[in-house]
This record gives structure tokens, C-alpha cells and sequence, in this order.
């Protein structure tokens, strides 16, 4: 039965993971100004839409002085250097459009005055330009499952301080238990010790006291009287050494009942923590196995 649920508890998170999507490039009209030209798109999906503009922006300012004038959401840069594509500086004009689950990135390449990049100027180039916006696409996929797997990463590595915690709970109730057992047992055989040696001390005690009664006064009578008054410190010291043993002992067994109680109560907390360290793993594989997929995009 317990298999069973552990099973369960390991599927159940896994069917609920976001599995690794397709990366599409294809050729696109896009509208630039009034005029729709030729032009290509990349769909990136499950990334930030904010983080994947301010990428995209950065990736095509790189290598020129030129910057990125955004207009109604058109992005356009005069004089990109985008040497695999073409020898020459390119105007680039791109939307990035947030589809929520995905971004599709659409580009328009003008390598010269009114000339569009497109399928007539030879496959070669645009495969280098698909080529060019794929990769774009899949540092950004990525950059977004590294952090899906951080993430998961830190939830696993909370669970295993949390697990550490209740092992070190464990130990500590565990030698609390054993040593109040051991001062038990010690306590027990001080307090038999003593309480002979008060037995001794109170026959003693009246006896002195007997013949003190009969003594006539002066100096042997006064030594009799402190050697009685020896004996009543003495009973007393030994009384209250007695009654602190006993408290002890009381403390110790208090210390033993918490104890004992703990530890059964830490055992399940443990196995249920395991169980959820299992199925944490379990999780952190799938974004890896998925980070591992994409990465052979």
C-alpha cells in the first residue's frame, strides 16, 4: 500500500509539468509602416515576454552604434551588423508578439534600399537567417528552463535542510534520552549511598544526643554538644544532596516521557519528508530531461 502511494505521489507532479514545446521557424509576411513585406518567424515558447524584448534589443544593438527605435511595437534599427547574414550593415525592422503560452518574434530584413530578404536571394541565406532567429529562440527557451530547474532545484535542496533538521532532532531527542537514563541510573545509586550513610549518621546523631542529655555541664559535655551539632549539619547536607538527587531523577524521567513521545512523531515526519524529497526529485529530473531536449534543438 505504502509503494503504491509513493508511486502515485511521484506521478501525479510529474503529469502536471510543463513538457518542452517545438521551436517553429518559418517565412512570414510582416507589415512594416502601410506595406506588408517578406520576412520570417520564430515562436519561443513559455518565456517572459518583458525578458525575451529586452534579449532581443540587446542581440541586435550588439556590433553597431545604431539603436533600436520602438514604434506602436515596431522595432526598428538602421545599420545592424549581422555578418552571417550579409557582409554589409542590414535595417531590421521585428515584433515580438506576446501569445501568452508563447512569443513569436516576426523580423523583416531589408539588405538594401526596398530589398526584403527573402526565398529568391538563394536558399543558403535564408537558412543562415532561420538559423540565426532559431538560436535567438532557443538561448531564450533555455535561459527560461535553467530557471525552471533552479527553481525546483532550491524547493529540493529546502526539502533536504528540512529532512537534515528533523535527523538532527532525531539524534538530539535521542541522547537526550539516553542521557537522562544514565543519570537515572546514577542518581539512584548516589541516593543509596546516601541515605546508608544518613541512616548511620542519624543512629549516631541520637545516640550523642542520649548521652548529651546525661552529661553534667562543662568541657566534655561541650564537645559532646559539637560533635551533636557535626551530626545535624552533616544529616542535613546529606537530606537536601538526597532531595536533589531526586529531583534530578524527576527531571530525567520527565526529559525521557518528551523523549519518548518525539521520537515516533519525528520517525513519520521523516518518512513523509523522504517521500516528498522522492517526488521533488522526480520533478527536477523532468525539467532537466526537459532542458536536456531543447538543448538538441
Amino acid at each position: 500500500m505504502k509503494k503504491l502511494y509513493l508511486i502515485l505521489c511521484l506521478a501525479i507532479p510529474a503529469l502536471n509539468l510543463t513538457a518542452q514545446k517545438p521551436i517553429t521557424v518559418s517565412e512570414d509576411s510582416v507589415l512594416v509602416g502601410n506595406y506588408m513585406h517578406p520576412g520570417l518567424s520564430v515562436t519561443i515558447p513559455e518565456v517572459n515576454y518583458e525578458k525575451t524584448l529586452k534579449n532581443w534589443i540587446k542581440q541586435i544593438e550588439t556590433g553597431t552604434k545604431s539603436k533600436v527605435v520602438t514604434e506602436d511595437g515596431m522595432m526598428t534599427i538602421f545599420g545592424a551588423i549581422l555578418k552571417k547574414i550579409s557582409p554589409n550593415p542590414v535595417n531590421m525592422y521585428s515584433r515580438l508578439i506576446n501569445q501568452d503560452t508563447l512569443q513569436k518574434l516576426m523580423v523583416c530584413i531589408e539588405l538594401k534600399k526596398d530589398q526584403y530578404l527573402e526565398p529568391a536571394f538563394g536558399d543558403a541565406q535564408m537558412t543562415v537567417s532561420k538559423d540565426y532567429l532559431k538560436t535567438f529562440a532557443k538561448d531564450q527557451y533555455i535561459e527560461f528552463i535553467k530557471d525552471e530547474v533552479a527553481a525546483e532545484e532550491k524547493k529540493l535542496r529546502e526539502l533536504n535542510n528540512e529532512l537534515n533538521g528533523l535527523e538532527s532532532n532525531y539524534s538530539k531527542t535521542q541522547k537526550q534520552a539516553k542521557s537522562g537514563r544514565t543519570t537515572i541510573s546514577d542518581e539512584k545509586e548516589l541516593i543509596a549511598l546516601k541515605n546508608n550513610e544518613l541512616s548511620q549518621v542519624t543512629s549516631d546523631l541520637n545516640q550523642q544526643r542520649t548521652a548529651l542529655l546525661t552529661m553534667e555541664a562543662g568541657a566534655e559535655k561541650d564537645t559532646k554538644s559539637a560533635q551533636v551539632k557535626d551530626l545535624e549539619k552533616r544529616k542535613n547536607k546529606l537530606q537536601k544532596e538526597i532531595s536533589k538527587s531526586e529531583n534530578k531523577i524527576k527531571k530525567a524521567e520527565s526529559s525521557i516521557n518528551e523523549a519518548d513521545k518525539a521520537i515516533p512523531l519525528n520517525e513519520s515526519e521523516q518518512e513523509a519528508m523522504k517521500a516528498k524529497i522522492a517526488e521533488q526529485e522526480a520533478v527536477v529530473k523532468k525539467f532537466n530531461d526537459k532542458l536536456n531536449t531543447v538543448k538538441l534543438y
